[in-house]
């Protein structure tokens, strides 16, 4: 294995080792974690979609915590949890009449 390939691999695990045990994330590291680029996270700090702050006016730092809360909400229900609110809804109204 060569020295690039190991320094890889270590540079993987540290940024995992940190996303899993640091609290307050830089723009890149949060980028990183999400998935999405920096410019894309700006776009979402600029709409104020997601939280974040600014303690020095400038640089942007996010909670962990938040950001999985965040990216957790507006959750998708299956088309199983569909179709059983359909059948329950339908079931309701029917033994109301």
């Amino acid at each position: 294995m060569s020295n690039e390939a190991i320094k890889e691999i270590t540079d993987l695990v540290t940024a995992r080792t940190l996303f899993a045990t640091k609290e307050v994330l830089t723009s890149e590291e949060t980028a990183l974690y999400m998935g999405v680029s920096k410019s894309y996270l700006y776009k979402l700090t600029m709409r104020r979609e997601i939280p974040h702050y600014k303690p020095l006016g400038k640089m942007c730092y996010f909670n962990r915590h938040e950001v999985e809360a965040w990216l957790q909400s507006n959750r998708v229900a299956t088309a199983t949890e569909i179709a059983d609110q359909a059948n329950n809804y339908c079931n309701r109204k029917g033994g109301a009449q």
